[in-house]
């Protein structure tokens, strides 16, 4: 008798690093060989391969997405006494990173079709306190960056290559968390900018403070945010493969699309990447019940819906609110068969 087929996961991390040998492995020991384990060669290339895959000048490998976000928000003075435009609906990350420099958090409600900041709503939650904007490109998806006379921040975590490097912002910060498009095998983060002094204060800020080694002079009072040459090599190999990747992903979510239109996806967009691919659901605990695939949800509270987050609420987020209570990830990675795609297919039909 035939074992029945496993359902297919929401997401399978062992498939990709097995894809990857047996390079990944050699990219591995070559650092391991080295004896240089930090702000090496690795970093360096590293940087300067994400920088011309993003289209801008400069890309600073930090420790984690919430790091890139933190540290640029410093770089562009964000501090204690001010304030920072945020989605409400978002990883908790977002917000966090506001806090940790200080700052105050105020989240906005979102856009109906997108998930992404409501642009008009932001306008009016400016204040004279306000020193940035963080619009989050959710899922992998564009979303709109407002002109609110204030830096604007994106937050590119889950958007590798899903940026235009003619938008007109002040840096972009981008994880490498696991799951992600393009994910290490450990934390790590970067900061990616046309602003060269920007780069450099972030450069700083991620060794604590030392703005030149030569010098051994520590300019400011900060932590240690530094990506190790083993994340960085891996994460060369993998930036390679990318592209293809994403063209991958894109083909899967164009056939759950096509396969139940009548879904309610996320909005589609020219440049989306699909780290994750959203439909809502009413029903979303019969409908994960029901499903014979693996699911997921991102994200179940909105920030004004987190303990710890509630005390920033100064408006109803109805839009927030209604993408947490009803957003499902279908399962979306590259290294899904076809006919795994095709069982889900069928499922959603």
């Amino acid at each position: 008798m035939t074992a029945p087929a496993k359902a297919p996961p929401v997401v399978d991390l062992g498939r990709r690093m097995a894809a990857l040998q047996p390079e990944l492995g050699e990219a591995i020991d070559r650092v391991v060989r080295s004896g240089v384990y930090l702000l090496g060669p690795e970093t360096e290339a590293f940087e300067a391969e994400f920088a011309a895959f993003c289209g801008r000048r400069h890309a600073v490998a930090v420790a984690s997405g919430t790091e890139a976000l933190r540290l640029s928000l410093l770089a562009l003075g964000v501090g204690p006494g001010t304030e920072v435009v945020v989605p409400a609906f978002t990883a908790v990350p977002t917000a966090a990173a506001v806090c940790a420099t200080g700052a105050v958090p105020v989240p906005v409600d979102v856009d109906a079709a997108g998930a992404g900041l409501d642009p008009d709503l932001a306008a009016g939650a400016v204040s004279d306190r306000t020193r940035a904007v963080i619009p989050v490109h959710l899922y992998g998806r564009p979303a709109a960056l407002p002109a609110l006379g204030v830096p604007v921040l994106e937050d590119a975590a889950q958007a590798h290559g899903a940026l235009d490097p003619a938008a007109p912002s002040a840096a972009a910060a981008y994880s490498f968390y696991p799951t992600k498009n393009l994910g290490g095998i450990g934390d790590g983060g970067a900061v990616v900018t046309d602003d060269d002094d920007l780069a450099g204060r972030v450069r700083g800020l991620r060794r604590h403070g030392l703005a030149d080694p030569g010098t051994y002079d520590h300019v400011e009072v900060t932590g240690n945010s530094r990506l190790s040459e083993l994340e960085a090599a891996v994460l060369r190999v993998q930036l390679r493969r990318l592209p293809a990747w994403t063209a991958r992903r894109r083909a899967i979510a164009a056939a759950y699309r096509d396969a139940a239109p009548d879904l309610r996806w996320q909005a589609t967009h020219e440049r989306h990447v699909y780290h994750l691919c959203v439909a809502r659901f009413v029903d979303r605990d019969g409908f994960r019940a029901r499903a014979p695939f693996g699911t997921a949800v991102h994200y179940a509270r909105t920030i004004t819906q987190q303990t710890a987050y509630r005390r920033f609420a100064r408006a109803r987020c109805p839009q927030a609110e209604s993408w947490a209570a009803e957003c499902v990830s279908l399962p979306c990675f590259p290294e899904m068969t076809d006919d795994e795609v095709e069982r889900v297919c069928e499922a959603l039909r």
